[in-house]
């Protein structure tokens, strides 16, 4: 699957210290790149009613994304407690 990195989605990950978190972060990225569909992406979830939003879970923190055929854009890396009140 195709990429994309949003601004908001490198500010955020800019913000965390920890490059243990920062390196799981490198991992999902190249496991979507990698596969060819989101089954093949661990921790994904559907968010509800939206009709294309999913967020990965990492740790205490989550992923928001975006998937639209081949492509998939990374919008949102915040805490599990204020991700959801900023992504969608």
């Amino acid at each position: 699957m195709k990429v994309k990195i949003d601004k908001s989605f490198e500010k955020d990950t800019k913000k965390v210290k920890d490059k243990k978190l920062l390196a799981k972060v490198a991992d999902v990225i190249e496991q979507v790149q990698s596969s060819e569909n989101n089954r093949g992406i661990k921790n994904l979830k559907k968010l509800k009613g939206s009709h294309n939003c999913y967020r990965i879970r990492v740790g205490e923190y989550r992923i928001g994304i975006i998937i639209e055929g081949e492509m998939v854009e990374f919008i949102r890396f915040l805490p599990r407690k204020n991700v959801y009140d900023q992504f969608p």
